[in-house]
């Protein structure tokens, strides 16, 4: 017999906060199976976030400007420390780095399309580089991830940047997971694999047993491109502090800092929910890192990554230091992921529209994280392409508006003084004051 919540309530039974049907289920499956849970696409826990932070507007104190007279500018600069080209990019919200072989080839093109419509650059991920997603990006950064699968000299010098790939935020620490299943012929053939076997990457280069290891690679890097490429260096957010004052010192013209709301293709359920810190937490420390290495927006750029989702989060995180915004999962539903109109596909997999479980397995009935040929046809790379440079552009838009608000000529000019937070834990982990106050729990101690 299932009772209803009425039932429940009538009959005075009470779900433990601690073993809730959730925690039970997982209990019961691994004591059914013996094996670790596998899930892509980021933590489900409840985390402070940018949903926490507020803007305050311009009123009298402040003078907003006029939406349809004054201009608000969005480029960013790229890698000019360093490097001979840096990027010049239109707007600030760029495509993280997300695999041929989590995803499928129309998929990456349609990425390439959406991003290079509106002038942003977008990422290769594990695996190597594919011809459509060259093709099609307008400004394509090569990641240099610690499995070398896929690495091409030759790639990398196709490149306009390149992605020295340390950690990400859902799995700081290790290395992700592609089932057998979506390791096609052509993704085999890619990452000199067989094909059908699940693929493990690694947790770190495999010649890195130190800091100093990157400036060696950063230097490799360097000659190899001929000092044109800017060289990010992306981490998962932990120690940010230290590892952004670490990756600066070796040299690296970018920052990525990958917070654990950040999506992975597949990895342990046990690693995304409980390694890593929020990506509200770890902004602050980063900006902290540069500002004492005097390259704070002045040498060295921020790319925040990890649960961005409206312009409202690129606007925060750019008052909170970011340069730019890195953004993945959303890029993937602005494709069309997770559409409604597939709900009986999503159900025969054990999901619904809005979960992402078990789309690792390769049979995302939209054709977008899947290797199956039939499914990933479904996938028309020039409407989804549209459909992401649609998106981009409002992100955009909204971004602007909010700085307008503020009295801002540029996303740049946003500050952490604009900001509040509404509850105490984001007021300490973005160092701004709650809300009503001048108190920044923790500030001065």
């Amino acid at each position: 017999m299932t009772y209803t919540q009425d039932d429940r309530a009538r009959l005075g039974l009470r779900e433990s906060a601690t073993f809730d049907r959730a925690t039970i289920a997982g209990i019961q499956r691994a004591a059914e199976t013996g094996i670790y849970d596998i899930r892509g696409w980021g933590a489900k826990r409840p985390l402070p976030h940018f949903d926490d932070l507020l803007f305050l507007g311009a009123s009298m104190s402040r003078y907003p400007l006029e939406g349809y007279r004054e201009r608000c500018g969005t480029d960013v600069v790229l890698g000019g420390r360093h490097a001979k080209h840096p990027l010049h990019l239109e707007i600030p919200v760029t495509i993280a780095g997300m695999s041929f072989g989590a995803l499928s080839g129309p998929a990456k093109e349609a990425l390439g399309r959406g991003a290079s419509e509106v002038g942003t650059s977008t990422t290769t991920g594990d695996g190597g580089m594919t011809s459509e997603e060259r093709g099609q990006s307008k400004y394509l950064v090569y990641q240099y991830l610690p499995s070398r699968y896929g690495m091409n000299p030759d790639d990398l010098r196709k490149a306009d940047a390149i992605e020295v790939v340390l950690g990400q935020g859902a799995k700081p620490g290790g290395g992700g997971m592609l089932l057998g299943q979506k390791i096609s012929e052509r993704v085999a053939s890619m990452r000199t694999l067989p094909e059908g076997i699940d693929q493990r990457s690694a947790c770190r280069h495999p010649d890195w047993t130190g800091p100093d290891d990157l400036t060696i690679k950063i230097n490799e890097l360097r000659e190899l491109t001929d000092w044109e490429k800017p060289i990010y260096v992306k981490v998962g957010a932990t120690r940010t502090y230290y590892d952004v004052k670490l990756a600066v010192a070796a040299g690296a013209d970018v920052v990525v800092v990958d917070g654990m709301q950040g999506g992975t293709a597949a990895t342990q359920d046990v690693f995304i929910e409980h390694v890593g810190i929020p990506t509200l937490a770890a902004v602050p420390q980063a900006v902290q890192a540069l500002s004492e290495l005097g390259v704070h927006r002045k040498g060295v750029q921020l790319i925040v990554s990890g649960g961005i989702r409206t312009g409202a989060d690129v606007a925060k995180a750019m008052a909170l230091g970011a340069d730019a915004v890195a953004i993945g999962t959303a890029a993937l539903i602005a494709l069309g992921d997770n559409n409604p109109k597939y709900a009986a596909e999503y159900e025969k997999l054990g999901s619904a529209a809005g979960f992402y479980d078990d789309f690792q397995d390769g049979r995302d009935p939209a054709g977008i994280s899947t290797q199956d040929p039939e499914l990933a046809a479904r996938l028309d790379p020039v409407d989804a392409g549209r459909r992401l440079a649609n998106y981009l552009r409002v992100l955009t838009m909204e971004a602007q508006t909010i700085a307008r608000a503020c009295g801002k000529a540029h996303l740049q000019h946003l500050e952490p003084e604009d900001l509040v937070a509404v509850t105490i834990e984001a007021a300490a982990m973005a160092r701004v004051p709650l809300a009503g106050t001048s108190w920044i729990p923790g500030a001065g101690l």
